[in-house]
């Protein structure tokens, strides 16, 4: 770690990104930790882990750093090694640390091929089970990537939290395909607890916790009316300066731990569901034979499903055929700026950019090659058509309504939304399974 005041590295420079590759090689970042609490009882549950540099430097505080980390082109090192060190000195810290450790980490950068000191700490025994955050935005800019760190997460016994969930349209829509651990309310619900928009970020979270055994945590706790309002929005941990600023692990010593804290245990196979669309849709459907009609009708269906679901639906969409991809686009287009996300994944080229519609050019071969589907995903609407060539004649398809299947089938669209260029990397399994990957 580095002293403090201001280091020997740090002298000398005018622009603090120039101070970047030091601060790598040192590994000198200090986070600090946010305690999260239990309403109802005032115990602590969990802390979040805040990066920050050296102190006294121009890189201490988060924005100056990752802004410097940003135009060096190291991002992706600084983002891991903020992670590798709030967990490492979590973990050392050995029974000082309550049973949560949040941190936050943007996928772009956790896609990247891990270091080896992020590896060795996420594949090391730890006293506490770690809680990657991140915001709607990480899932609509990089879809494949965050799934598949999603299911790193889980495979190592980890869990995920949805960040700022009430800021952005999105937050609602991707609850769904996430299906985080932990659900944090962004801190302007508290301000304004009356507003219809609060109300139904209230009550759509609230269905969802319901269903899924999420937990909703209150962010911007300052009052103890604060703690009032939060309970009534339906959280029951919180977050906020009258619970304690950010600090060393050792300011919370002392203060009374709840031991037996815990979320959803992890579900490693959610996010990577296996098969295909159709496949998955058969499980629990028969499917029957039609023809092009009646696919087209019940696409239409569809479509004004995603209509009336307005801002906080998602509609994701896969091809074979150019002639299917040139009917769908102008309709999809035309509900962009009424739903939350659009995307389809069909043969090339694609349209032209800017489009109001995320495009991927489907890969070339494989079960799912010759299936056409459509899915709609949102707080309260669940449909998917999968359909494909029948051997003999016509069309077969299923549609169904099952929120876990269609959920299932969204993710596989999902994760086919990024371009060769933004694939991910090979998952914590591949990397365990070979070690060389960690350099690669």
């Amino acid at each position: 770690m580095a002293p403090k005041g201001r280091s020997a590295g740090c002298e000398g420079h005018d622009d603090p990104a120039a101070l970047i590759p030091w601060l790598l090689a040192e590994r000198a970042v200090s986070p600090l930790y946010q305690p999260i609490v239990d309403l109802s009882t005032g115990n602590i549950v969990g802390v979040e882990a805040l990066a920050r540099g050296p102190a006294g430097s121009p890189l201490e505080f988060p924005d100056a750093l990752f802004s410097a980390a940003a135009r060096a082109g190291m991002m992706p090192l600084l983002d891991q090694l903020c992670a590798a060190r709030a967990m490492e000195i979590a973990r050392d810290a050995g029974e000082g640390v309550p049973p949560l450790l949040f941190f936050n980490a943007e996928p772009a950068a956790l896609n990247q091929p891990y270091t080896p000191d992020l590896l060795a700490v996420v594949l090391s025994e730890r006293p506490y089970r770690a809680v990657l955050e991140f915001t709607e935005r990480a899932l609509a800019d990089h879809p494949a990537a965050l799934l598949n760190i999603a299911a790193d997460v889980q495979w190592t016994g980890g869990a995920l939290a949805l960040d700022d969930v009430g800021a952005d349209p999105l937050s609602l829509a991707f609850l769904p395909l996430i299906e985080p651990e932990m659900i944090k309310l962004d801190m302007h619900l508290l301000r304004d607890p009356y507003a219809p928009g609060t109300v139904a970020t209230a009550a759509i979270v609230g269905a969802h916790a319901e269903r899924t055994g999420a937990m909703v945590l209150a962010e911007g706790i300052e009052s103890e009316q604060d703690v009032a309002t939060a309970r009534a929005l339906g959280a029951r941990w919180g977050q906020g300066w009258l619970f304690g600023r950010p600090g060393p692990l050792d300011a919370l010593v002392g203060r009374p731990v709840d031991r037996h804290a815990q979320l959803r245990p992890p579900r490693p196979k959610l996010h990577l569901p296996d098969g295909t669309p159709f496949g998955i849709a058969a499980v629990r459907n028969h499917s029957r034979t039609g023809d092009q009609s009646m696919i087209d009708a019940l696409t239409g269906y569809l479509l004004s499903t995603a209509a009336e679901a307005g801002s906080h639906a998602v509609v994701l969409g896969a091809y074979p055929d150019p002639a299917v991809g040139r009917a769908w686009l102008p309709r999809l287009a035309s509900l962009a700026d009424r739903v939350a996300f659009t995307g389809v994944v069909g043969p090339g080229p694609i349209a032209a950019a800017p489009h109001p519609v995320r495009m991927a050019v489907a890969p070339a071969g494989g079960p799912a090659a010759t299936e056409t589907v459509l899915a709609v995903v949102g707080p309260h609407t669940a449909a998917a058509l999968c359909a494909r060539p029948d051997p003999d004649d016509g069309v077969d398809f299923v549609l169904t309504h099952e929120p876990d299947l269609v959920h299932a089938i969204a993710r596989m669209l999902m994760r086919r939304l990024d371009t060769a260029a933004e694939r991910p990397a090979p998952t914590v399994i591949d990397r365990w399974a070979d070690p060389a990957a960690v350099a690669r």
